[in-house]
């Protein structure tokens, strides 16, 4: 018999990804409310030939699979999905009505499926769901709970995969966010001043953006890595994030220093195929702009 070397994902930046996250479930998931996930299943059997509509994440998906062609596969996505897998029958066939090359799914029935983000080595995992967000996170796999009704993402830059991160509790400890938490703005800048030259903790982002700088580094023809660091901090808090994204040996295309301005309308200039934050209420504010996701992590999800 021949032998057959066996299959892999490593070197790969695996998203996991819930069917609701990916395409628009809205409508089927308020009949599952109303009704039983048996009635679910029934209409999405009726449906199975007709494509969903694309969900919030589906941009930063498709864009992502690009770095795939003509050449070694960079980029696996899987579907980790509580659906059936009778309706996971309709996830895979709307995948490839809008070529979109996923051929790995979990469906799990209502069960939480984060279990299986360790097996795959998630970089990422985007749900609907926030106890398996919460679930994920807690086993080290950078995960976002995505507001399915978010604006969806510009065509404006049809070749740059751009994506947007909060710093403190998300590529950042909440070391800073405590401090602030619990001694007011003016102890914050103090305490981040006189440890400038001392690099943050990483937060619960830093592997995404570890892996993200891989493909920045090697782009294809066809996509490249644009990404932004959108924080409240202002200067002098400014210097530390900076010398730790550098002690790290990680570059940002851009960061704002907004100190406490909304950030939705900066996000809308910068037109990101997703946006990570940890507070719900600048999450709030951006998904009216932009694809956004809550990271449930820090002391402001504690």
């Amino acid at each position: 018999m021949i032998a057959t070397m066996p299959v892999t994902l490593d070197g790969q930046l695996v998203v996991a990804i819930s069917s609701r996250a990916l395409f628009d479930f809205e409508e089927e998931n308020e009949h599952f409310e109303a009704t039983d996930d048996r009635a679910y299943m029934q209409l999405q059997l009726q449906r199975v030939d007709q494509p969903a509509k694309p969900g919030v994440a589906f941009s930063l998906v498709n864009k992502l699979l690009a770095f795939n062609v003509g050449g070694a596969p960079r980029v696996e996505v899987a579907i980790l999905s509580r659906n059936d897998p009778v309706s996971g029958m309709r996830v895979f066939r709307s995948a490839k009505h809008y070529g979109l090359p996923i051929q790995r799914g979990v469906f799990t029935r209502g069960e939480s499926p984060w279990r299986y983000l360790k097996p795959l080595n998630a970089n990422l995992f985007l749900s609907a769901n926030e106890a398996d967000v919460r679930s994920a996170l807690a086993a080290g796999v950078p995960a976002a709970r995505v507001y399915p009704r978010s604006a969806r993402a510009s065509s404006a830059h049809p070749y740059q995969v751009r994506i947007a991160f909060d710093g403190d509790a998300v590529l950042f400890s909440d070391e800073a966010e405590i401090v602030f938490q619990h001694a007011g703005l003016a102890a914050f800048q103090v305490h981040e001043s006189d440890r400038a030259s001392t690099p943050l903790a990483a937060g619960p982002f830093k592997p995404l953006l570890e892996a993200l700088q891989k493909l920045q580094h090697h782009p294809t023809h066809d996509m490249r890595i644009r990404t932004a660091l959108v924080t409240a901090r202002s200067a002098p808090a400014h210097e530390r994030a900076i010398r730790t994204l550098m002690d790290w040996n990680i570059e940002v295309d851009e960061a704002l220093f907004l100190g406490g301005l909304s950030k939705g309308e900066f996000l809308r200039e910068f037109e990101p195929d997703f946006f990570f934050d940890d507070q719900t209420g600048h999450v709030d504010g951006a998904a009216p702009h932009v694809p956004s996701g809550h990271v449930a992590s820090g002391v402001s999800n504690a």
